[in-house]
């Protein structure tokens, strides 16, 4: 069984932290029917969706996967790279408990969750504003012992890894050459995003299936013609806010 944490969103997402976008009105209404949508297909794709309440005074609380990472043995709960994200992981890691151990990053160490990508035994960290080499470390220690690689990535002009960079399979990586050096994934297909889509290459992984925002028809095209299918959600006013598929949810086998 899949699992699938996912939170409501904050009344006050307006006031999220910002890097790489411009600030621009969210519409709540719409992002409210965004997120259902969202949840509903990953029920789709076969996961238990379970849904945390909205945290008021934490406009970014609903992008959870950057407070945790679920690995099959043990469950990493994150100090992010924004001090005012750093309450989220509590009730997460609450949920957390009955499926994972729980170990966690320690100051001076940041780490945020989007900046993790975990393929088959090797894990690539982003080097980011989010996440320290102190964080990075930490995690190569935690992870050690369980058999993973953790490998650190430059990336630039992208707030997160998986800004730049999302596993399609277990051999396919979809890549924004312009954010990665896709040489770092030369063991893979790589599949580069359309030039004039530049925040195309997040993508999330549900068992089979694969969650893509409907807003990039030529790199869907792309991934098509590559024999990729996907299902589609609107996340337009998540995007305002610097989120996107993989953000919004933490998918693990319970």
């Amino acid at each position: 069984m899949l699992i699938a944490i996912t939170r409501e969103l904050s009344p006050g997402m307006e006031h999220c932290e910002l890097s790489f976008v411009p600030r621009e009105a969210i519409d709540m209404e719409l992002a409210y029917r965004q997120h259902r949508q969202y949840q509903q297909v990953l029920a789709d794709l076969g996961c238990e969706v379970i849904s945390l309440p909205p945290e008021a005074t934490m406009p970014d609380a609903v992008f959870v996967e950057d407070v945790a990472l679920v690995f099959d043995e043990v469950a990493v709960m994150t100090r992010p790279g924004a001090e005012s994200r750093r309450a989220e992981g509590a009730s997460v890691a609450a949920v957390l408990k009955p499926y994972r151990k729980i170990v966690a990053i320690q100051a001076p160490g940041t780490l945020d969750g989007g900046d993790v990508l975990r393929i088959g035994r090797t894990v690539y960290v982003g080097a980011s504003a989010r996440s320290n080499p102190a964080g990075i470390e930490q995690l190569r220690a935690l992870l050690t012992g369980h058999g993973y690689r953790v490998q650190a990535v430059a990336i630039r002009g992208c707030l997160h890894l998986k800004s730049s960079v999302t596993a399609l399979t277990d051999d396919t990586v979809l890549v924004q050459p312009e954010w990665v050096d896709p040489s770092v994934f030369a063991d893979f297909k790589i599949i580069e995003v359309d030039p004039d889509e530049p925040h195309a290459a997040n993508a999330l992984r549900a068992g089979s299936g694969i969650l893509y925002p409907s807003c990039f028809p030529k790199t869907q095209a792309r991934l098509a013609a590559a024999g990729i299918v996907v299902s589609t959600v609107d996340v337009s006013e998540l995007q305002k806010a610097e989120g996107a598929v993989t953000c919004c949810s933490l998918v693990f086998a319970a």
